[in-house]
């Protein structure tokens, strides 16, 4: 999805440098006093009130998480951490709430959408107190105050409790989804993620049906597309919608393509009635929300504008604003409350514009907990610690919050450890989870939720799915009348005999039956898992297909730690080898910021090549970084083909391409944007192109890169970090198994044309 797309560009690149953290030194807080609050301890240290103080002393009351530490906002120690939260949990409600951690449009928005009447019911409150009334209090009780809780009270209090505790407030307030049991105690829902490499309709279509085998997907099918033109949007719409309105599920169940939400507008002006809910990432500050494209304005005006059955479908994530260089100095967990509080803004907008209940509005935010990075946080404990905070956050918001309980595979976070997260983070009963065929995302290479492990955390915590749902997976045969799984369970063959079926193909079941075989075959084929069987118990996955998953994620390791070889390089057509400020392998990794800027010798050798060119700059330069998976361009027919394509096609359509190839060790998505800085800043006045080719996404099997396209005026260029992810297009997915090359380079041409 764009969505994924460009917030991975802005997690693989992070503007703050993870090293950073001891130049700015962590929090530390002396000595306090008894009863003494926030507001006292800053006056009392300072002398006056301090906002910088004012945000690292609230930050230092977080769990500890690398980004925080990134933010400056950390606590030294375990012990300035309790003095933190002692401070934190002395300090009034409405002193909190009248110094702003942070002043934009969005805390504005966020304050005139906060409950006034049930904020002067609590306002008075400390933040302990607060914190017992929520462990203490009924539903009910909590329901009366919560809509009067700002977001940043909401960040704040959680950082109070202890994981036991954030458990005990998730067991205690629910969420629904108007006409469902999503969000419901006792039910946990699926949004299944049917990704493909190439959008292949077969792809989608046969992973959807494979969730349906299982029993699994309830509150969406929503696929991330590579290709987020309006055609293909359409397109890949048009295959989720055909599976929904095939088995009459269209008031059960949405579907939606995870492109730009201004994308999915098109789709649904060039062909109304493609589209069901609309998706869109949504960020913590206006800043880091422009990074997606977005302003205020234009969500409150899409949330106006969504007065169907289904409203709108966010996803969140912590750490995506500090990555994306809009930390603004305070810590991720009140960012990311902050989006929750922008996503209760917009449900009201909707509500009003319906002429309905909060209640009744069909939205619904993912929590995308560990799809950054390890820049954000490491280990599988902190993976848990940020689901347990987001889930009560959602809640307290009043949100249908569901989880991607997730890993990058440049996380010490391993394949088998998610299963011990899930099992952590359950009992707090999220309204959803995330849903693949294997515990490994095909198209974004990432690690989340199996159809398997919902299974098993059915059978283990007796969640349930939504009835209507349920009560379908008994209509195909998958579920029998007393809820257990009949002999068709985990075969997605059967789903689509049953799919075909209902489309009214009238052949026999043997021909249908051997054909969704065939089509098993053809996604297999294409390098995608799905989950056909099982083994000693309906929830294991079957033998086979797990040793390859496991094979997939040892050679992403493999892959996050190769280099380009001198040879490589060497075979580059005129290839111009500079580095990023990143000085090796492991700095990479563990400080994202180095791979964004260029070396002082890179900007030289730059600045040399521009010179030479003179007034003659060429239309496109292209840019070619090993990222975090340098076999992806170094495999055979991959590169070259790419390069030998778009040569052809530049001269086709009139653009002059750069005869020299610039290769960047340690380079990440925004050290393409840098030089385009450099090269680009007095080329006169026409537009010019940077391709930056670089390698993503390990583990999938693929290999695969992406290229990311800007093409701007000279005088934009000019402007150091005007150019951000917000003026790029991505192919991504490239790869002799995926988007092939010499098609990517057309698409490229295509791309750069309307830009």
């Amino acid at each position: 999805m764009l969505k994924k797309r460009k917030l991975l560009a802005g997690i693989t690149g992070a503007l703050v440098m993870t090293f950073l953290a001891s130049m700015a030194g962590a929090v530390t807080i002396g000595k306090i006093k008894p009863g003494e609050d926030v507001m006292q301890y800053i006056k009392r240290t300072q002398g006056k009130f301090d906002q910088t103080t004012y945000q690292k002393v609230i930050g230092a009351a977080s769990a500890f998480k690398e980004g925080d530490q990134s933010l400056g906002v950390a606590a030294d120690t375990e012990a300035d951490r309790e003095n933190a939260r002692k401070l934190l949990a002395n300090t009034k409600i409405k002193d909190l709430n009248d110094r702003s951690l942070f002043v934009d449009g969005q805390d504005t928005l966020i304050r005139n959408t906060t409950d006034k009447v049930k904020y002067n019911k609590i306002k008075n409150m400390t933040m302990g107190e607060l914190k017992n009334f929520l462990l203490t209090k009924s539903e009910a009780d909590i329901k009366a105050i919560m809509g009067g809780l700002h977001s940043d009270i909401i960040g704040s209090v959680v950082k109070l409790m202890s994981n036991d505790e954030l458990i005990r407030v998730g067991q205690k307030i629910f969420i629904t989804l108007p006409g469902t049991q999503i969000g419901a105690k006792g039910y946990m829902g699926a949004r299944i993620q049917p990704n493909s490499p190439t959008d292949n309709k077969e792809d989608i279509q046969m992973q959807t049906l494979n969730g349906f085998a299982f029993g699994v997907g309830d509150i969406v099918i929503g696929t991330n597309p590579v290709d987020s033109q309006l055609e293909a949007t359409v397109r890949v719409e048009e295959a989720l919608k055909e599976i929904v309105t095939a088995f009459g599920l269209e008031d059960t169940i949405p579907w939606c393509v995870l492109a730009h939400i201004d994308g999915q507008a098109a789709a649904e002006e060039a062909k109304p009635g493609s589209t069901a809910i609309w998706f869109q990432s949504l960020a913590g500050t206006e800043s880091a929300n422009k990074t997606f494209d977005l302003t205020l304005q234009k969500m409150v005006d899409y949330a106006k504008s969504r007065t169907g059955p289904y409203s709108l479908y966010f996803e969140t994530g912590q750490g995506a604003d500090y990555t994306n260089g809009h930390g603004h100095g305070f810590d991720m967990v009140v960012h990311e409350s902050r989006k929750y509080g922008f996503a209760r803004a917009l449900k009201q907008e909707t509500a009003k514009a319906k002429g309905v209940s909060e209640d009744e509005v069909w939205l619904h935010l993912n929590d995308v907990a560990g799809f950054i990075g390890p820049e954000v946080f490491k280990t599988r404990e902190q993976l848990v610690r940020c689901c347990l905070e987001d889930i009560v956050m959602g809640k307290l918001h009043g949100l249908v919050l569901g989880l991607d309980i997730c890993s990058t595979l440049h996380m010490p976070v391993t394949l088998d450890d998610l299963a011990w997260c899930q099992d952590q983070i359950a009992p707090a009963n999220p309204a959803y989870l995330m849903a693949l065929p294997t515990r490994n995302d095909p198209m974004l290479s990432y690690l989340t939720t199996s159809f398997q492990d919902h299974v098993r955390l059915r059978e283990k915590f007796g969640y349930k799915v939504n009835d209507a749902m349920w009560d379908f997976y008994k209509k195909i045969e998958i579920i029998d009348a007393d809820g257990k799984p009949t002999k068709h369970f985990g075969d997605p063959a059967w789903v689509y005999y049953k799919f075909l079926q209902a489309k009214g193909d009238k052949r026999s079941f043997k021909e249908i039956y051997a054909e969704g075989q065939k089509s098993i075959e053809n996604v297999r084929g294409r390098g995608l898992d799905l989950a056909v069987g099982y083994g000693d118990n309906v929830w294991d996955l079957e033998p086979v297909t797990d040793k390859r998953i496991h094979d997939l994620y040892d050679d992403a390791k493999i892959s996050l730690w190769t280099e380009f070889t001198p040879e490589f390089i060497g075979s580059i057509p005129n290839a111009v080898s500079i580095k990023s400020q990143s000085h090796d392998r492991e700095n990479y990794i563990s400080a994202p910021g180095t791979g964004e800027e260029l070396s002082e010798s890179a900007v030289a050798t730059l600045n040399k090549l521009a010179a030479s060119w003179g007034n003659k700059a060429p239309d496109v330069q292209v840019v070619i970084s090993d990222g975090l998976n340098a076999k992806a361009l170094m495999d055979e027919d991959h590169l070259m083909p790419y390069l030998a394509a778009l040569k052809e096609e530049c001269k086709k359509a009139g653009l002059t391409l750069s005869d020299k190839n610039l290769v960047v060790t340690g380079g990440r998505v925004r050290a393409g944007y840098k030089a385009g800085e450099t090269l680009y800043s007095k080329a006169g006045k026409t537009p010019k192109a940077i391709v930056h080719l670089i390698g993503e996404r390990p583990g999938s099997g693929h290999h695969a890169f992406s290229a990311y396209l800007v093409k701007v005026t000279p005088s934009t260029w000019a402007k150091t970090g005007t150019v951000d992810h917000d003026s790029s297009k991505v192919l991504s997915g490239i790869s002799d198994t995926g988007l092939i090359p010499a098609e990517a380079a057309r698409q490229t041409i295509t791309l750069l044309k309307q830009m």
